[in-house]
């Protein structure tokens, strides 16, 4: 049984490295050394999470959680340990500092445990487990209760990363696609074969532990699996129709809906849907639910489509609207009945126990047509257009427009399903500024009339290969003082660290930012900014895995120079 205490020293050292190859060979060290039962979990760990993305299981802890614990094991008050986060800008250092000056004589590092005792990898996962189940009364206090017990129980070098651990923010530097090579080189697994197995799974560590059992082989036998949902494969911004066409010859052409993305898995008359967040949304939508029941003809099946939310006159309602549905967790058909939904189902992945993420478009279209029935307001197979046609594509284009939804799609008749992926098999043409979905990673408090709220707020967009977030800036503009105690509200609980007016936050809320252009920067990490940023819309319908990746902006920022 591995000691939490390896875990820990090997992430100090992966934390003092620098480039990825030597972080990689580290990061295959560690999973090599660690037994089949804990190598789920390292996995995960690595990178800064307790759970796969597709579990439903969370951990839950905020920073008012995560002080009180700290608190308590400490013997310091809440209010020292913020001070101590405000000098350190670290949650990890701060509970090694708190926990070390042990100012009241509280019992801290092992004190409690005899020196046989050492906290295993697997004990400390079972306790954020117990973390994750605690609900109702008394919740907070089991939250508290088992952190204090593992700061109680951690030495000087572990419980900075217990820290960390709790609120997923692990800060070494390791990301998915640092993992990805990690698997593939301590298991003697090819990359590609490695890379596909977590497409089709959405876990990492499901791969890893099939790889260090059956290799190769094993890897490459891994397939979808209902009711376990997987990313959905994303569109980005074509730079002109008539690029596009060029490139592909004949596009499929789809109606670009005003909704949110839905994952249904069909499992004979069990159905499960999921957002884009892939979190289950089942309980929320009953009217989709009985859609798929009746109109879907398959055994099983695992299919991708739009919600869209409809008016009394048939048009798209309020993107909010959709939101409260897929929130809603009491008196769920009263407000199916307020706000009905239509299902737009575009594409399938899987039917009747065969996988179709390689077949090319044009073939999973007719096999999603001859599976699903079309009940017009209800549930329906959208309309799709093969055409090399450009005014046609136009005349598609005008008349999504003036239905209210957003513009088009445009795919290559050809294309696979690519879980996850943004590339130029699917487009998207939409007549608004140009948006970018960044996250938020911090905040300050506002001026005047607006001290009491989160005035600003700190973007950044995602490094695959670290697992990091890079800022590009700030925006302060798009939205109302309602909003702005809605945020304030919202963020309270992200909370990470405060100095002064400066909050840093758990990167976790997803914004919608329109700009002007993109420009290069030394004031950020990224190394971009953006001019003139703007709030469009919180995507709460999204997941850290949507946030733009810094390879985006870099396109971005080249096409842009050629277009001026």
């Amino acid at each position: 049984m591995t000691s939490f205490k390896e875990f820990a020293q090997a992430c100090e050292v992966i934390e003092e490295t620098s480039g990825s190859l030597d972080m990689t060979s580290l990061v295959a060290e560690l999973l090599d050394r660690v037994s089949l039962e804990e190598l789920p979990v390292v996995t995960h760990f690595v990178m800064g999470e307790v759970f796969p993305a597709w579990s439903s299981e969370e951990i839950g802890v905020g920073a008012g959680i995560l002080y009180a614990a700290l608190a308590k094991s400490s013997g310091l008050s809440v209010n020292e340990i913020e001070n101590i986060v405000k000098e350190t800008g670290d949650i990890g250092k701060t509970a090694v500092r708190a926990l070390g000056k042990n100012s009241k004589g509280q019992a801290t590092f092992s004190s409690f445990f005899t020196e046989a005792h050492e906290l295993s990898i697997l004990e400390v996962f079972q306790r954020f487990q117990t973390i994750s189940k605690a609900s109702g009364k008394g919740s907070q206090a089991a939250r508290i209760k088992n952190l204090q017990y593992l700061f109680n129980s951690a030495s000087a070098e572990e419980v900075g990363y217990i820290a960390r651990l709790a609120v997923e923010d692990l800060r070494i530097g390791v990301g998915e696609g640092i993992v990805r090579d990690a698997i593939a080189a301590a298991f003697n697994v090819p990359v590609e074969v490695v890379e596909r197995g977590f497409m089709l799974t959405n876990d990492l560590g499901l791969v890893a532990t099939t790889a260090k059992q059956g290799g190769t082989e094993a890897v490459s036998e891994l397939d979808l699996q209902l009711d376990r949902p997987i990313r959905m494969m994303l569109a980005q911004i074509t730079p002109t129709l008539e690029a596009t066409l060029s490139d592909i010859g004949e596009a499929a052409i789809e109606w670009k809906f005003d909704g949110a993305r839905v994952q249904i898995h069909k499992d004979g008359d069990k159905i499960k849907l999921y957002s884009r967040r892939l979190e289950d949304i089942s309980n929320s939508l009953p009217d989709i639910v009985e859609s798929v029941k009746k109109y879907v003809h398959a055994d099983s099946a695992i299919l991708d489509g739009e919600a869209v939310a409809i008016d009394e006159e048939g048009h798209p309602r309020a993107f909010q609207d959709i939101l409260k549905r897929f929130r809603r967790k009491y008196d769920v058909h009263s407000t199916a009945k307020e706000i009905p939904l239509t299902l737009n189902i575009f594409d399938i992945m899987y039917l009747n126990g065969k996988n179709l993420i390689d077949e090319p478009l044009v073939k999973r279209r007719e096999l999603l047509s001859g599976c699903v029935e079309n009940s017009d307001s209800i549930i329906q197979v959208d309309k799709q257009v093969i055409t090399s046609d450009l005014e046609k594509i136009n005349t598609i284009y005008s008349e999504a427009l003036k239905a209210g939804h957003e513009g088009i799609m445009i795919k290559n008749p050809q294309s696979p399903y690519s879980p996850g992926k943004r590339g130029k098999n699917w487009l998207k043409k939409k007549p608004v500024m140009e948006t970018l979905d960044l996250v938020v990673i911090g905040a300050e408090w506002g001026y005047g009339r607006r001290t009491s709220f989160m005035g600003s707020y700190a973007l950044a967009c995602h490094d695959p290969e670290t697992g990091r977030f890079l800022p590009v800036g700030k925006v302060a503009t798009g939205f109302s003082d309602e909003q702005l105690s809605e945020f304030t509200a919202l963020f309270s609980d992200l909370i990470i660290m405060e100095s002064g007016k400066k909050i840093e936050l758990k990167p976790e809320v997803i914004f919608e930012i329109a700009f002007e252009e993109i420009q290069k920067s030394t004031n950020y990490e990224s190394g971009y900014a953006l001019r003139f940023p703007r709030l469009v819309n919180v995507r709460d319908d999204k997941s850290l895995e949507d946030v733009e990746t810094i390879g985006r902006l870099e396109e971005m920022y080249k096409l842009q120079r050629e277009r001026s």
